[in-house]
């Protein structure tokens, strides 16, 4: 056997890592695939973190945060007005919304489609942002104490039957 090793030996192992190699370049290697993607990973969050370090808020970004902050307010408080409208002038009330009726479909679906994408973007940045402010800090609660058994008569019984 140790003839055998020391004749193939470094033969089979040079024929073993110029496979490997032809191996790779037809299949990727895929850890380091996995590699390569984590650490393509690990520099995007990087670079995200150097881009919003300091925080500017200043009177521009305090003015677009407002504007930014109106268009559900307005939606809902319009809905509302569009039904005291009704209720106060319906016959200003009715040419409006048959005017309303004249609008083709794909119109109303381009609507739904901008107003489901804003609001659901909006949605979905705020659920995906850390939430630092206000959060409570995390205490360990003690549980209660209970008056158990400081004996288990199953484990007894079990005990009694071995002899031990």
């Amino acid at each position: 056997m140790g003839l055998i090793r020391t004749i193939l030996g470094g033969g089979a192992r040079d024929l073993t890592q110029a496979v490997g190699q032809v191996a790779d370049g037809f299949r990727p290697n895929a850890t380091q695939a996995m590699q390569n993607g984590h650490d393509a990973y690990i520099a995007a969050l990087n670079q995200h973190g150097t881009e919003f370090q300091f925080g500017r808020q200043g009177w521009f970004d305090s003015l677009m945060n407002g504007f930014n902050r109106l268009p559900r307010p307005m939606l809902a408080l319009g809905t509302i007005g569009l039904f005291i409208f009704a209720m106060v002038d319906p016959a200003g009330f009715a040419p409006r919304m048959q005017g309303l009726a004249l609008v083709p479909d794909p119109l109303w679906w381009l609507l739904g489609a901008i107003v489901s994408f804003y609001f659901g973007a909006r949605e979905l940045h705020y659920a995906r942002r850390p939430r630092v402010r206000g959060a409570a800090p995390v205490t360990e609660v003690a549980a209660p104490k209970r008056n158990r058994p400081t004996t288990n008569a199953a484990l007894e019984a079990w005990r009694a039957t071995r002899g031990g």
